[in-house]
């Protein structure tokens, strides 16, 4: 927990890169940040002042509860009975300061050494996945992550598959974490494969962590073919950071009592209670249906239609006697693409671009240990991200330069 993750110090490095310069100079495709999409940034801004004016002592002068805000909850169990015919008590949710903060929670509980000298593991089901999850676990070697399928979808498509058997050979798993739509592909689970996961889950009797933060009811951006369920071994975890709100860290999660109520008791432990000023904005959100509203005419359209314009721009810039592949998806807030050569490297692609001032994020650091993946070809070196939040020009520009960057790279290898 002392040293910077690979993401996280290439982050720094772009931190520092761009200190001295104007932004505009960079072309930045590694941000993490969602887009200051107009509606979201309105409906945030609305909601927050209201708080403040409402009752300020209540929201910013006192302490309050360690599980969430009474409106918060109210607010969430009423969304979700409406959402999906839920019966949610308090005793089923639990606020924390982002639902990274949630996860960390479950890790630390439910994963680690056992009195009796075994350990439980972290396992993410399919790498690769959200790289902030690598930093969940505070034991060594206390986090391993499954090797998808890989399908090839035409000429430039492929997509990752859920390796269920590969899972299965696995023991001493102390919970499953999966984020659906993932990060950084945007891919979604289907019913098998979630299906699947409860299954196995259940047999060990282990909770299920599934993080929503990019998916269903909100913000939707990718494509959702399941939506959220409920099932006492499964921890459902929300966010309304992708929906536009990612400073004032706000998420929460509903499940069983046995898991939801020790993450309560943890984050009480740890940092008391979320911040109760984007508790409340969220809540009012909620009841009043501002935030299904601008999910739908906004954010799911802007993600949709930015993916869109990287598949086409991909088309049409990529020399197309590299193999090249994307994976395949509606919506997503990222362009998750594959360079399947001997020649190519996923770090040295970052140093080249970093010379022509564009950032991109290499694959290597979606994957748990990238150097021993159980992938074929050297794929795990072999992708990198690109986010779609950056303004239009920046993707155009940006595209052409990792283009031309390919090129080279090709050229110096033959």
């Amino acid at each position: 927990m002392a040293g910077l993750s690979g993401l996280r110090s290439i982050m720094e490095d772009v931190a520092a890169s761009t200190a001295d310069t104007s932004a505009e100079e960079w072309l930045n495709l590694s941000i993490g940040n969602p887009a200051a999409i107009p509606a979201a940034g309105a409906m945030w801004r609305e909601a927050l002042t209201r708080a403040l004016e409402e009752d300020f002592d209540a929201v910013c002068g006192r302490y309050g509860p360690s599980r969430g805000s009474a409106g918060l909850i109210e607010a969430v169990s009423a969304y979700f009975h409406h959402a999906y015919g839920w019966d949610l008590g308090p005793e089923n949710v639990v606020v924390g300061p982002g639902s990274q903060m949630v996860c960390f929670a479950a890790a630390a509980l439910f994963c680690g050494p056992e009195p009796d000298g075994a350990h439980r593991r972290l396992v993410l089901p399919m790498v690769p996945d959200y790289t902030g999850y690598q930093g969940l676990c505070m034991h060594e070697d206390g986090i391993v992550g499954v090797a998808p399928q890989i399908v090839e979808d035409g000429e430039h498509g492929f997509r990752y598959a859920l390796d269920l058997d590969a899972l299965a050979r696995l023991d001493g798993i102390g919970m499953l974490l999966i984020s659906t739509p993932g990060n950084p592909t945007g891919r979604a689970m289907d019913r098998a494969e979630l299906d699947g996961l409860i299954t196995f889950a259940e047999a060990r009797d282990i909770p299920l962590v599934i993080d929503h933060a990019y998916g269903a009811p909100f913000p939707r951006i990718g494509e959702v073919p399941v939506e959220p369920v409920r099932h006492p071994h499964v921890v459902n975890c929300f966010s309304a950071s992708k929906a536009g709100m990612p400073g004032e860290r706000v998420g929460f999660a509903i499940g069983d009592p046995r898991y939801v109520g020790a993450i309560a008791a943890f984050l009480s432990n740890s940092v008391l209670h979320a911040a109760q000023l984007p508790q409340a904005a969220l809540a009012t959100t909620l009841r009043e249906g501002t935030l299904d509203e601008v999910t739908r005419d906004a954010i799911t359209p802007y993600y949709r239609g930015k993916r869109e314009l990287m598949d086409a721009l991909l088309m049409e810039q990529l020399p197309p006697d590299i193999a090249w592949r994307s994976h395949s998806g509606a919506g997503g807030m990222f362009a998750w693409v594959w360079i399947d050569h001997a020649w190519f490297d996923d770090v040295e692609l970052y140093r080249r671009l970093k010379e022509k001032r564009v950032f991109v994020v290499p694959g290597r650091h979606f994957f748990v240990d990238a150097t021993t993946t159980a992938l074929p070809r050297g794929h795990a070196t072999r992708c990198f991200r690109m986010s779609l939040s950056a303004p239009e020009k920046t993707l155009i520009d940006g595209v052409s330069r990792v283009a031309e960057t390919l090129e080279e790279m090709r050229a110096e290898a033959n």
